[in-house]
């Protein structure tokens, strides 16, 4: 399953590639890829295995806000 999440607060590289990688490490979560200029990420996972308020948590705890 492919799900887009607004990311406020991506303003570097450094940025897309912290959450790219806090992403990755979820189990169920297949690829990650950040964009800031869209202020999104675009994550594809398993949705029996994870879900989406687990991503948006994730994407939280690195310091971003997150929304759909």
């Amino acid at each position: 399953m492919k799900q887009i999440i607004t990311v406020k607060g991506l303003k570097c590289s450094h940025c897309e590639a912290k959450v790219e990688q806090a992403l990755s490490k979820i189990n169920g979560v297949e690829s990650a890829k950040a964009d800031r200029e869209k202020c999104q990420v675009e994550v594809n996972f398993a949705p029996e295995t994870v879900s989406v308020d687990e991503l948006m948590a994730t994407i939280e705890d690195c310091g971003y806000e997150a929304s759909l």
